[in-house]
């Protein structure tokens, strides 16, 4: 009796719907904070163990980590996203998805092994095979956490996730840095996402308090799979779509070019993920929850976007014009040549921001299938503005990428709000403010940084900051501009003092 009481606990979302606004927003924040300790905890990371360790041995680890970071968008089949989106679920059913997950995940890993020989000849680079054997086991901890971390998001249990996600990386981390002080090279860089899974894998257990029963055929999970199979399909593609740089850069320039460019990248999507992570943790069960209400859909997703883009454009326009002293300071001066790509690939970062709303939007609405086929669309013109790129080095597969993503992106938008009350304008009209306010900041901060020529990087930051906070200041002499602010820091008010207030309430 007690376990099936906690199995009702564990898959029942009837009374989220009492406060879903007050929660979903709450939620937010305390996703945000808990984000902003792990980017605490990752920027040690980054700046410690880009001193211990050169460009080429960053560089032999993306080889692979960019192969096997198309598995992992296949390594739940979507059933994550099922479990989340469904409205009505049964322990039968999570149960036979689990097993589901975890035959994925052990093949994947089984998969991944045998290519190892295959990527040591591809990017002419014997040590991948070890590399590769390793990274292969993050596939099976992978499997073994799906449905578990999907319970726990389902019930929008944000306090249990950002416990679980800070105390992962306070292991993780300082095992890492340990290890490449001692000398360890390279298996630092594949010890840190690998003691990050697995300490996450079993904490994720112990706060789900749900143990899987047996597989069973008649657990009705047919069109679980089918959503779920449509979702990790996009997933795939897509991640093929943002690891195609990588393999070109690996296969033409080799591992110094490419590690440049993948710290870089990944420094840029370091506030990327800490932004999209809560976002994502709270958009997809609250769109989920109000997908029968095309309206209230509507004002959830253009907030959420408006809150996105306050928080996120100011932050990549400040890199934008600061790429340099940025890189110099975190990295070290040896990585000053990742500069370029560091500052064209904020452009792309800030899309790539508004390009995970629209995927939110349409697994939030059952959409799998028109997910597929955006991303069959986007793939190959991604991966041709690489290739574009490639031969004149990696600065130009950066800004090839940028180009063609903001050329594109209307298109995209219009076709993912098919079927909504969502339009381009109403669309323009949540985040004209905050993307106003960053084109002021980061003129400003670029004439600052003309004007005054700063010699050394801590000076640079400083002065382009102070342009930047000046240029910033001048935007909010608009009353329309400070009358967005306002609303959302009523929005945020409202959700923390009325708790108990309805959806439509605090919406309104």
């Amino acid at each position: 009796m007690a376990f099936q009481q906690q199995a009702i606990n564990a898959f029942s979302t009837k009374h989220l719907h009492a406060d879903l606004r007050g929660r979903s927003v709450r939620g937010g924040m305390l996703t945000l904070t808990s984000q902003g300790a792990q980017f605490l905890i990752q920027s040690v990371a980054t700046v410690v163990l880009a001193r211990l360790l050169v460009p080429a041995e960053y560089g032999l680890v993306a080889m692979v980590t960019a192969i096997t970071g198309l598995g992992q968008a296949f390594a739940d089949l979507g059933l994550s996203e099922a479990t989340i989106q469904h409205p009505e679920i049964s322990h039968e059913q999570v149960s036979t998805l689990f097993w589901i997950n975890v035959g994925i995940g052990a093949g994947l890993m089984s998969i991944t092994a045998a290519l190892a020989p295959l990527l040591a000849w591809f990017y002419r680079e014997p040590r991948l095979v070890n590399i590769t054997l390793v990274c292969s086991l993050t596939f099976l901890i992978g499997g073994l956490r799906v449905q578990h971390d999907a319970l726990l998001r389902r019930q929008m249990r944000f306090i249990s996730l950002a416990i679980r996600d800070v105390t992962s990386y306070a292991i993780a981390v300082p095992f890492a840095i340990v290890l490449a002080w001692r000398g360890a090279s390279y298996w630092a860089l594949v010890a840190l996402p690998l003691t990050l899974n697995f300490t996450g894998m079993a904490m994720t257990w112990l706060m789900a308090r749900w143990v899987p029963g047996p597989p069973r055929r008649n657990a009705k999970v047919g069109s679980l799979i089918s959503f779920g199979g449509s979702v990790a399909a996009s997933y795939l593609i897509l991640n093929v779509t943002r690891s195609a740089d990588s393999i070109l850069i690996g296969w033409h320039w080799g591992a110094g070019p490419l590690g440049l460019y993948s710290r870089a990248y990944n420094l840029l999507m370091l506030p990327v993920r800490q932004l999209g992570a809560p976002a994502r943790a709270v958009a997809v069960p609250a769109f989920s929850r109000v997908q029968d209400d095309p309206e209230r859909l509507a004002r959830y997703y253009l907030r959420a976007v408006n809150v996105i883009m306050w928080v996120s454009a100011p932050i990549f326009g400040y890199l934008f014009v600061a790429a340099d002293p940025v890189i110099v300071l975190t990295l070290g001066s040896r990585w000053r040549e990742a500069a370029p790509v560091f500052q064209l690939l904020a452009i792309f970062a800030l899309g790539q921001l508004l390009m995970d709303a629209t995927v939110w939007l349409f697994v939030s609405r059952g959409k799998s299938l028109r997910l597929l086929q955006m991303a069959l669309v986007l793939a190959p013109i991604m991966i041709g503005s690489y290739a574009l790129g490639l031969p004149f080095g990696i600065r130009y597969v950066a800004l090839c990428s940028s180009i063609v993503l903001l050329l594109i992106f209307p298109g995209i938008l219009k076709f993912s709000f098919r079927g909504t009350k969502i339009t381009l304008r109403r669309l323009c009209q949540a985040i004209r403010y905050p993307v106003l306010l960053c084109l002021m900041g980061a003129s400003s901060g670029q004439v600052a940084l003309h004007y005054f020529a700063p010699r050394g990087a801590v000076a640079a930051l400083l002065v382009t900051a102070l342009g930047f906070t000046l240029g910033s200041l001048l935007s909010l002499l608009l009353p329309q501009m400070r009358e967005d602010l306002v609303s959302l820091w009523s929005l945020l008010a409202r959700s923390r003092s009325v708790p108990s207030a309805s959806l439509a309430e605090i919406v309104s």
